[in-house]
């Protein structure tokens, strides 16, 4: 008998899941703000030279008109003043026509007190340090997908959660009070790397004890809270105004989900997996009995009789190398892997685009979460109809048509092609959601947690490149939608060659992984 047999005759989704569930998604919202909040800790504040007759501590951002035409030269490109040169000042109190590059600067804080721009003066010529600190936080969220990918494998998704929550509470306190912007850098990369470990566990936990037919509500709801983290991160944002309170205001929460300790149980199927059947178990019967249902103690040993007597092929410990070391098992990863960068890259590349859209920064932000909505919304009424390999073919194809459809937008119609941008993020949305689902469902129990997390992993070298790609407008403005595009349409179809896994059965061992879809 097979675990999701068991599981069938306790409840695919009853009161004992639905519990365990809930408090597994909320820290998903946590993971939102430390992924999402550096568009507001690193936002960047208009600025202008300090003049050499203003005093740092007193100066106001506003001048007259006058002073501005006098002091400051016109930038042509961005239609106002400079805001990294200014007039030289002569001897003779007046003002020459060569210019100087700012010593100090004075910042408009009528919508931010503070960000680490104006911290640190990361404007000018040291605003490459901005994306580069970006960059560096989603090095961090990669390699901690692995990281702790193949830690919870090991030692159990229970231990790795709470270890990452413990970590994620010290590092982000640590970044709210960083004195200079390498130690910032640092204890924030550290910060991404636990959101894998915090986000990527509880999913894995949450699909290991749901049954076949309810996974999908447990893997797009876990998604859902993410996008509700996603727009509330503007509200805390817009109420805390200074990075350093907000940065603590995203971080503090960590404290309430250490009590979990005493409230989340280790998967039951890990446990069975790594021949721990007694607390395997007492878990079973717990939940078999939170959810009115009796199972009988000849159907769990039944089980645990068949998990002990099929252990012995598998003795090995599971490793990364593991999904290139068979056959069909390296066409799936390395198929998954490649979607995974492409849904990232693209996601997080119009995600950090919004600001397109133009007006108000918090407001573009919300908008940009709220497509998501819809996006998630379309797979819990799809996704156990229509399949998983179908929903992720076509939504990344609809996508890369989308993208590449603005190369026909007139370019003086901007909201148009912004329009056609939040529509590729819906769909791309859908896409990076089923794919999560897909994914879990691929690899094996054995190496589950380490194909999710190197699939993640690839998904943050989409991330870490997508700034990059971005950057690439200054070469020709519809560049970057051309090659999340092109990228997205090739994704689509070579998604086509993974086999579909609705209503199916998750593979157990090595072996179950490498004949499934064969």
């Amino acid at each position: 008998m097979a675990y999701d047999d068991v599981i069938l005759k306790m409840g695919e989704f009853g009161r004992y899941q639905r519990r365990i569930y809930l408090m597994l998604c909320l820290p998903a919202i946590l993971c939102a703000f430390h992924k999402l909040a550096g568009v507001f800790l690193n936002a960047k504040m208009e600025t202008r030279c300090l003049l050499p007759s203003e005093n740092a501590e007193n100066a106001t951002f506003e001048l007259p008109t006058s002073i501005l035409n006098a002091s400051y030269p016109w930038d042509a490109k961005a239609s106002s003043w400079s805001q990294c040169e200014r007039y030289n000042e002569t001897s003779s109190n007046g003002w020459s026509n060569s210019t100087v590059k700012c010593q100090h600067y004075v910042y408009n804080r009528t919508q931010y007190a503070s960000t680490t721009a104006s911290q640190w003066d990361l404007v000018c010529e040291r605003d490459w340090l901005r994306a580069t600190g970006d960059s560096i936080f989603m090095v961090g969220v990669m390699l901690g997908s692995t990281i702790f990918g193949a830690l919870s494998d090991k030692f159990g998704r229970r231990n790795i959660f709470f270890l990452s929550l413990v970590i994620q509470l010290v590092c982000g306190i640590a970044v709210a009070v960083a004195p200079d912007f390498i130690t910032y850098v640092v204890f924030r990369a550290i910060v991404g790397s636990t959101t894998s470990g915090v986000f990527l566990v509880a999913y894995v936990i949450a699909l290991e004890m749901v049954g076949p037919k309810k996974r999908l509500i447990a893997g797009v709801g876990c998604q859902l809270f993410f996008t509700a983290g996603y727009i509330m991160t503007a509200g805390f944002a817009y109420l805390i105004t200074d990075w350093r309170l907000l940065q603590l205001a995203i971080t503090l929460p960590s404290v309430a989900f250490l009590l979990y300790w005493w409230f989340i149980p280790e998967s039951a199927r890990w446990l069975i997996t790594n021949g721990r059947m007694s607390e395997a178990r007492e878990i079973l019967l717990k939940a078999s009995k939170e959810n009115g249902v009796d199972i009988p103690e000849s159907v769990l040993e039944q089980l645990l009789d068949e998990k002990d007597n099929n252990s012995t092929p598998d003795t090995s410990k599971p490793s990364v190398f593991d999904l290139f070391r068979y056959p069909n098992l390296r066409k799936k990863s390395l198929l998954l892997f490649f979607n995974w960068l492409v849904n990232s890259g693209t996601y997080y590349g119009l995600s950090w685009n919004a600001s397109s859209l133009g007006g108000n920064d918090y407001v573009n932000f919300v908008i940009s979460g709220l497509v998501e909505v819809p996006a998630y919304t379309f797979l819990i009424f799809t996704l156990n109809r229509w399949g998983r390999k179908i929903i992720l073919c076509g939504c990344m194809i609809v996508s890369g048509f989308i993208l590449v459809g603005t190369l026909f937008v007139p370019t003086d119609m901007t909201w148009l092609t912004v329009t056609f941008a939040m529509a590729a993020k819906l769909v791309i949305t859908a896409s990076y959601g089923a794919i999560y689902v897909f994914t879990a469902e691929q690899f094996p129990t054995v190496i589950r947690n380490v194909g999710l997390g190197a699939s993640s992993t690839f998904a943050r070298i989409g991330g870490v490149i997508a700034p990059y790609i971005i950057y690439l407008s200054s070469v020709w403005e519809p560049l970057p939608f051309v090659i999340f595009g092109l990228s997205s349409l090739v994704g689509g179809m070579l998604s086509l060659l993974l086999p579909e896994t609705l209503n199916k059965k998750l593979p157990e061992t090595i072996a179950d992984g490498e004949a499934f879809g064969k």
